[in-house]
């Protein structure tokens, strides 16, 4: 992860040998890395972030009284102690960093980091990548959002990240600011701000990765700026371990901000392959909730206008997630949606056919899926359902799932069957249709996921039962009241329909 010869490049041994025919203080300074800070020997910055890494040098470092000698090498031993401790401080310091999954979580780690390494209290940092593409991110550490906007009303180009934000060509130098308030030339409202918000020096770096190909060089990403509370300056040492820290945590941004935008524009693409709005039927009143998971998933649902008034609804869940499930998505949707019109009110033979071009085109992959034939003028339902979860009525006299006879998914078995299953709904009942991922959502085993759904579709109150939209939104914040919960990567449906 570290290159160990930037932080000790001597090699024990060399140094001793050396120290023995030219003297500890010439071997140091023969063999010592070139532009290595002399304060590297100084005392080890905290092992741990948040912790102030401004502690006094050490009594070993001092000079020993005149009447006990120097031990031979205790020089060297003293420096090598210093590197080797703070390649250990590093090391530990971008494996926390490493452990990131997102870019907020890797913004916020940066800054914790770096604010012990320079030892100050607040930071700052803003992600804006040269390219223009986004995402942007502006993230605080120990400033409240009142404080982050005092900050962006001082002019750009009088902030020292602004100028590494706005600096072409190259690879930008971090920029120190020992005592802000002493500059005569410290821009008015720039100066007004630190003394409302109380900092008096900062010290901001580039966060950039580099590029390789036709087009080597350093790919600008944002910058992050520590503060101060008292003029202050981090120390050569500081300078040189927080440098290579971002070093490396402009390439692990670098990593996940592609991912991110890899995953946003498979999320576009799959919502692009959904309805766009769903039709309006007399009879029948129609609401959809989708939600996908950070990988993005293969979740989907259509509603379909068929001859005679009637209406073909479906839910399905391809397996696997990334842009191969939103291609399967796509499939099976144009798929369904052929097989609806020529059979639809054969919800077995729909399926079944479904399950045949599924086998013989992608025999790799399995779905689940659920198609209901309805007629809103009847206020009748006849549906089939391949491994997928049942449908659940609410009403004011019941709530109740339509149990499906028990099949497997599509893909699963040489030939799918199973027999079809009728139901009438009651004027002003909602029927949800959902795939598994709402369940798994809750984190529970799959017997009290379903008990949970089925206690929050029973406590919707009377006034939202006119509503199809308010129905599906009371279930969702029931059963999932923490949207970011354990299992939020799953990707799930949900369609109501409410008969009139």
């Amino acid at each position: 992860m570290l290159d160990i010869a930037s932080v000790v490049p001597v090699h024990v041994d060399t140094l001793i040998a050396a120290q023995n025919d030219i003297g500890v203080c010439d071997a140091i300074e023969r063999y010592a890395p070139a532009g290595k800070p002399a304060a590297m020997s100084a005392p080890n910055i905290p092992k741990v972030a948040g912790i102030d890494s401004t502690v006094p040098a050490p009594a070993h470092t001092a000079a020993p009284p005149d009447d006990l000698p120097a031990a031979p090498g205790a020089l060297i031993q003293d420096r090598l102690a210093g590197w080797v401790s703070d390649l250990t401080t590093l090391h530990e310091l971008t494996e926390r960093l490493a452990r990131t999954r997102s870019l907020d979580d890797a913004l916020n780690e940066l800054l914790d980091a770096g604010a012990a390494l320079v030892g100050a209290r607040r930071g700052l940092v803003v992600l804006e990548p040269a390219d223009g593409l986004g995402p942007a991110r502006t993230l605080g550490l120990g400033l409240a959002h009142a404080d982050l906007g005092h900050l962006e009303t001082v002019p750009r180009r009088a902030t020292s990240y602004g100028r590494l934000l706005d600096h072409s060509g190259g690879r930008a130098e971090p920029v120190a600011a020992p005592d802000l308030l002493a500059d005569a030339g410290l821009d008015p409202l720039q100066r007004e701000v630190a003394a409302r918000l109380g900092y008096g020096a900062s010290y901001a770096v580039p966060l950039a990765a580099d590029t390789a190909g036709d087009r080597p060089g350093a790919e600008h990403l944002g910058a992050a700026v520590w503060l101060y509370d008292e003029p202050a300056e981090p120390v050569a040492r500081q300078r040189h371990l927080v440098g290579l820290y971002t070093q490396y945590a402009g390439e692990h941004l670098a990593r996940l901000l592609e991912l991110e935008r890899a995953r946003t524009r498979a999320a576009a693409i799959a919502e692009e392959l959904l309805p766009s709005r769903l039709p309006r039927i007399p009879g029948i009143q129609l609401t959809a909730r989708h939600r996908t998971g950070p990988r993005g998933g293969g979740d989907w649902y259509d509603a379909l206008p068929l001859p005679d008034g009637a209406l073909g609804l479906t839910v399905g869940s391809v397996s696997g997630s990334g842009p191969g499930a939103v291609g399967a998505i796509g499939r099976l949707r144009a798929s369904l949606r052929a097989y609806a019109v020529m059979e639809g009110e054969d919800p077995v033979a729909v399926l079944s056919d479904l399950e045949l071009l599924l086998r013989l085109t992608e025999p790799a992959r399995t779905a689940t899926a659920l198609f209901a034939y309805a007629e809103p003028a009847r206020r009748k339902i006849l549906l089939a359902g391949a491994g997928h979860a049942p449908p659940l009525v609410v009403g004011e006299r019941r709530t109740e799932f339509i149990e499906t006879s028990l099949s497997a998914p599509l893909g699963m078995l040489a030939c799918w069957e199973a027999p079809s299953v009728e139901m009438w709904a009651a004027p002003g009942e909602t029927v949800l249709f959902y795939t598994d991922g709402l369940p798994r959502r809750t984190g529970d085993p799959m017997d009290r996921a379903f008990a949970r759904l089925h206690v929050a579709a029973a406590s919707v109150p009377t006034a939202f039962r006119d509503d199809p939209g308010a129905v599906a939104d009371h279930v969702l914040r029931t059963v999932l009241p923490d949207p970011a919960g354990p299992a939020a990567a799953e990707d799930f449906v949900l369609l109501a329909a409410r008969f009139d």
